[in-house]
């Protein structure tokens, strides 16, 4: 039944108020949900599993790209969204996706709420449930699922037999629900590891995290491709070498900034060549060109918020928000440097979850101050007064402000324009990106 008054994200309001925040890690409630529903996650295409703790959202990016551009019809799910909860379901399309249509997202929520019955359920088993109804209901050549937290007990586990599961980079985050050790961590992500069904494991810090990811796939007699040991990606010549046991495939660049993006877009080639889908050569070149990911690493080159900056500043957007993703974004900033060198001012806004000192000390000695402000689209926001705090124990300079927006109009109304104009890097949450892309006047389409 189509609803004419209701929107998608109406109904997800209500639903919210309904049941509980947050996540309790468990399959049962959804299988008994799946089931009243009709198991629609046996009726999905062929599956591309994804988990980790960073860069899972890119290697789907990269997947979609390379399958959209050998002409495959791709459905497309990740989370969280940053502006829109369509930006979770990107249906498939010839000529490319689409994010889900309103009126058919209302009506596949009201669906799946009807058919919990009011019992007790998270409101992310519930978007998983309308997920796996809207990938069955709609046609696709292949679906791309990028898990929520975790992997063994996460919702989209009730996928039985993907065509390939894919592991990416493992690190501590979220250690009240996942563990507190990377090996932990580790074994819970390697729970989308199915029996015989092949596994991509990406480019990995930790020599214990890859060795539980590497048991546990031969322990199940499934086919394995390790980054670093099957597959790699590295930089010659201005171009972007992938190789693995058939070859080599000189390619473009990834659009994507950062080197880390070699390792992301390597392991989509070897998820996507694992699960059995032919991309010709040509085919990899323009995916390279054509992959989008907002909110990683994005540079903001147009948008309502271009105007408080000072004149001729680089404005740059990323929601990483731990550690390991500090890392590499400083990584990617200082690339930036090497091509053009700017003096360096972060605008940052997390949530209590997080490792905050943890993520300011990848900046050190890059960036000349820090201006902390509130992440208004979260109840865990830090206040930015403690956030300061935290960045200083990283040894930066840091004052606290009250938006995005004061933050660019105080470094605009104090800047030396006999100085080169400036970098500026907004980041530290999903949530932040979010709330600046709306603001911006730029969200995801």
């Amino acid at each position: 039944m189509k609803m004419a008054t209701r929107t998608a994200e109406i109904e997800i309001e209500r639903l919210m108020t309904l049941h509980p925040k947050g996540f309790d890690l468990s399959l049962d409630r959804v299988r008994r949900l799946l089931e009243r529903l009709g198991n629609p996650q046996d009726r999905l295409p062929p599956v591309i599993h994804i988990a980790g703790t960073n860069g899972k959202g890119s290697a789907a990016a990269f997947s979609r790209a390379l399958l959209e551009a050998a002409g495959y019809r791709v459905h497309v799910h990740t989370s969280p969204h940053l502006v829109h909860w369509c930006e979770r379901y990107r249906m498939a399309a010839t000529g490319g996706g689409r994010f889900v249509a309103d009126d058919i997202f209302a009506d596949a929520i009201q669906r799946v709420a009807e058919a919990n019955r009011g019992e007790t359920i998270t409101v992310f088993e519930i978007l998983t449930a309308v997920m796996l109804v809207l990938f069955s209901e709609h046609p696709a050549d292949v679906a791309v699922v990028e898990v929520g937290l975790g992997g063994r007990f996460d919702a989209t586990n009730v996928i039985k037999q993907p065509a390939v599961s894919v592991i990416m980079p493992i690190s501590l985050d979220h250690q009240a629900y996942l563990g507190d050790r990377v090996e932990l961590i580790a074994a819970e992500k390697a729970g989308i590891i199915k029996k015989g069904a092949p596994v991509v494991v990406g480019a990995q810090e930790s020599d214990a995290a890859r060795s539980v990811l590497v048991e546990t796939a031969e322990r199940l007699g499934s086919p394995l491709h390790v980054y670093g040991q099957d597959f790699l990606a590295f930089e010659e010549n201005g171009r972007m070498v992938y190789q693995d046991g058939t070859g080599l495939l000189d390619l473009p660049l990834p659009r994507l900034p950062g080197r880390h993006q070699f390792a992301n877009a390597a392991a989509a080639i070897a998820a996507v060549r694992a699960a059995g889908f032919n991309v010709p050569p040509e085919a990899a070149s323009f995916a390279m060109g054509a992959v989008e990911w907002p909110g990683r690493l994005q540079r903001l080159a147009n948008g309502r918020l271009m105007e408080f900056a000072p004149e001729g500043a680089e404005l740059w957007l990323d929601g990483g928000h731990n550690p390991g993703a500090g890392t590499v974004i400083a990584e990617a900033m200082a690339a930036q440097e090497e091509k053009l060198a700017r003096p360096l001012f972060l605008i940052t806004g997390m949530i209590n979850t997080k490792d905050q000192t943890g993520y300011f000390r990848a900046f050190e000695g890059m960036a000349r101050h820090v201006f902390t402000v509130p992440v208004r689209m979260s109840e865990a926001g830090v206040p930015a007064e403690e956030l300061a705090v935290r960045a200083t124990e990283a040894r930066l300079s840091a004052e606290p402000v009250a938006s995005v927006e004061n933050a660019l109009k105080l470094l605009r109304d104090t800047w030396d324009k006999a100085e080169t104009a400036p970098r500026i890097l907004i980041g530290g949450s999903l949530y932040l990106a979010g709330e600046v892309l709306a603001e911006n006047g730029t969200p995801p389409a």
